[in-house]
């Protein structure tokens, strides 16, 4: 029997039979394919990212949105602003009339009668300290008993009591007198005015009533985003981000941010130690002033704009970064982060 070598040797059609270029160059192509995408996977680098959605907010509390109240009760009388408004620190608002027209002249008519009773009770009080002075003189020459000198020093008391009383009654005065003028509301500082809550002139309001909705000029922006429980951990004041605002035109490579267009440069400052309801930590971003990127004006940026913004970590190989995220591993530690807690 033949070996199954000689029969092929019979075979010289199959002998002829060449792969074609075709297929040996997809062979090449694939090969070069593979082997550049391991090496892409192992040597390009990668910049992990953390981070979330937020809102241009700010630091000062007294640069955020806020409520002007009415000082009194009463009836709104004259409204010297609209929805839109620009003021000035000190404009006017509203006037605030009380339910009582002439309670400001009945006030100033008591006022006076304090004044004058106080002045009384003065020239008593006076009058009675020269009796005592005579009394004491004449007490001390045995003119005069001592149960005399005596009544002389209670009616002293009495009096100092009775200009003490009226000074209570005139300061009360003046207290009731004051909240009455007050109702003239203006401006806390330059801003503008967002929204009027309350309605028309003779709206009746009362003491504490949001009358309207006051926005100041914001001097320091900074950026409010949510971070994850899970990597919270990994984020540290002075980190360096990158923010995307809505609205603006922008293209972003989370893992290689040299390369992101609109996107601006930020710098962690707070990160709080307390989570959310939600379960997601607040991490306040600043406008970092050394990279040499100005965020965009208010009107682009206003406050309460939505913004996203990414936190950079840690520099690895891209086939780490898809092995980390297809096993759902948090980020890596920035390298100023371990050596701080290999130190400790």
């Amino acid at each position: 029997m033949e070996r199954p070598v000689e029969d092929m040797a019979r075979f010289t059609a199959l002998d002829s039979v060449r792969m074609p270029q075709v297929f040996r160059a997809v062979f090449v192509m694939l090969g070069i394919g593979i082997a550049l995408t391991i090496a892409f996977l192992i040597f390009v680098p990668w910049v992990q990212t953390t981070g979330g959605q937020g809102v241009v907010t700010t630091l000062n509390p007294n640069q955020r949105q806020q409520e002007i109240n009415a000082l009194v009760d009463g009836r709104i009388e004259e409204w010297f602003v609209r929805d839109g408004s620009p003021v000035k620190e000190g404009d006017p608002i509203a006037r605030i009339e009380d339910f009582d027209p002439q309670l400001i002249q009945r006030l100033e008519a008591e006022r006076a009668q304090v004044e004058a009773q106080l002045q009384a009770a003065r020239n008593a009080l006076a009058t009675a300290e020269i009796d005592l002075r005579r009394m004491r003189e004449l007490f001390e020459a045995g003119l005069a008993a001592r149960r005399e000198f005596e009544q002389a020093q209670i009616r002293v008391e009495e009096m100092r009591g009775r200009v003490a009383e009226a000074e209570a009654n005139l300061t009360r005065t003046d207290v009731g007198l004051s909240r009455q003028s007050v109702q003239l509301v203006t401006a806390p500082r330059d801003g503008f005015i967002q929204s009027i809550n309350a309605g028309d002139t003779a709206t009746v309001v009362s003491a504490g009533d949001v009358l309207a909705t006051f926005v100041p000029e914001t001097q320091e922006r900074v950026i409010e985003v949510f971070v994850d429980g899970r990597d919270v951990a990994l984020v540290q004041a002075g980190e360096e981000a990158r923010v995307e605002f809505e609205g603006w035109p922008s293209v972003q490579f989370s893992g290689w941010p040299s390369v992101a267009i609109g996107t601006f440069a930020g710098k962690v400052t707070t990160v709080d130690q307390v989570a959310q309801p939600d379960g997601r930590f607040r991490v306040l971003i600043a406008e970092d002033p050394g990279s040499g990127e100005t965020w965009p004006e208010d009107r682009f940026a206003r406050f309460g704009t939505v913004v996203r913004a990414w936190i950079l970590l840690e520099t690895v190989p891209v086939g780490y970064e898809i092995w980390r995220q297809l096993n759902n591993f948090p980020p890596e530690l920035p390298n100023s982060t371990q050596s701080a807690g290999q130190g400790a």
